[in-house]
């Protein structure tokens, strides 16, 4: 088994969820008392989200890259960087370390093409949602994608920050995202993708006839996948 490492805390909350779905991914592969090989570094969320404020994105990466040496260093043999809008510091963190890194776009397109999905919409960060570095990586596997309104965007990317980063799922966030969603497939979008780590904590297949694309669970499969490739 590969040791997988893991640049989190961007926030923690999706953290949890990806050390629980990658040990319970390699439990189901392997059975008996088997775990994952994996190490963690874990940022402070809010130096980053300054830095993201700010758009002082060079340093961010420097960030990033620096755990991604320390990662290399501790015996990980391959990255993942536990968040969707970070990925676009993703080069940086690739130049600084000689392991691979298993980008969440590539994942993601991965499985909706597996789905027979060309058409998708993207719910994330403003940052994923209006700049090019993860919607273009997509469409350079031929998938279409549609983003929302101001109004949805903002909304969006408001409870992302406001309310799931710091462990608030309201009811009232949920309805609006599914509004969204709805918008999103009346314009053509044949599924939409979960595009930040913590939007899982918010809404699932189970609230909505849409099919959704949870990047964090699609992440830590390939994650468990690649561990284990022979």
């Amino acid at each position: 088994m590969k040791t997988i490492g893991i640049i989190g805390g961007m926030s923690w909350e999706s953290s949890v969820s990806y050390y629980q779905l990658i040990n319970r991914g390699v439990a189901a592969a392997q059975g008996g008392l088997h775990s994952a090989k994996l190490v963690l570094y874990s940022v402070d969320f809010a130096e980053i989200e300054a830095l993201q404020s700010s758009g002082d994105w060079q340093r961010s990466g420097e960030l990033l890259a620096q755990a991604a040496r320390a990662l290399q260093s501790a015996g990980a043999d391959f990255v993942v960087i536990a968040t969707n809008t970070m990925h676009k510091v993703a080069d940086q963190v690739m130049e600084a370390v000689a392991i691979p890194l298993l980008h969440i776009a590539d994942a993601t397109a991965d499985a909706l093409l597996d789905a027979g999905i060309d058409c998708v919409g993207l719910l994330g960060t403003r940052f994923t949602m209006e700049q090019a570095f993860y919607r273009e990586r997509l469409e350079a596997r031929g998938i279409r994608v549609l983003v929302p309104g101001e109004a949805g965007r903002a909304m969006v990317d408001r409870v992302i920050y406001q309310e799931l980063c710091r462990g608030k799922v309201e009811p009232q966030s949920r309805r609006d995202y599914l509004e969204v969603i709805d918008q999103l497939a009346s314009e053509g979008a044949q599924g939409v993708i979960l595009g930040c780590t913590e939007i899982g904590l918010l809404v699932g297949e189970g609230d909505t006839g849409v099919p959704l694309f949870d990047t964090t669970e699609i992440h830590a499969k390939a994650a468990v996948a690649n561990a284990l490739e022979s």
